[in-house]
């Protein structure tokens, strides 16, 4: 971030103002989308929408990776890929409790470990861009520093 930057600098060892950012990305990208996936009776089409939701935590742990300004790309972006699929099955699974639906517990961890390498892919593109000299105050100013 540049100088003049409306954010304090993060302290402590995570900065959880790029956490929020990419999680909230990840969550309106892969909820979407999970969401349909539940209600289309197709397997074929069930596959494209669990990696379209893979591509959401993707999206949103890359930009936690690229946003995020204490230099730990990685563990910034495992923690909002998992973190925010362990939000959204928290949810999820208290509508199925409350409703009376089935709890598959053993899809929900499977699928967690698919997340997690989704933000690990996300941590490798974030760190990418931001080795490149990609930082979001660059394209924000219209120039590199």
């Amino acid at each position: 971030m540049s100088a003049g930057s409306p954010l304090p600098p993060p302290t402590g060892r995570w900065d959880w103002f790029a956490i929020r950012a990419g999680g909230g990305v990840a969550l309106v990208f892969a909820v979407p989308i999970t969401i349909v996936g539940s209600i289309v009776d197709d397997p074929a089409l069930n596959a494209v929408f669990f990696f379209g939701a893979l591509f959401g935590f993707i999206l949103g742990s890359g930009c936690t990776a690229w946003v995020q300004r204490v230099g730990t790309p990685y563990t910034h972006a495992l923690l909002t890929a998992g973190g925010s699929y362990l939000f959204a099955q928290a949810v999820f699974v208290t509508i199925r409790l409350v409703t009376g639906g089935e709890v598959r517990w053993f899809a929900v961890v499977f699928t967690l470990s698919f997340v997690l390498l989704a933000g690990l892919i996300g941590g490798v593109l974030g760190s990418r861009l931001q080795a490149g000299g990609y930082h979001p105050s660059v394209i924000r100013e219209g120039g590199n520093q």
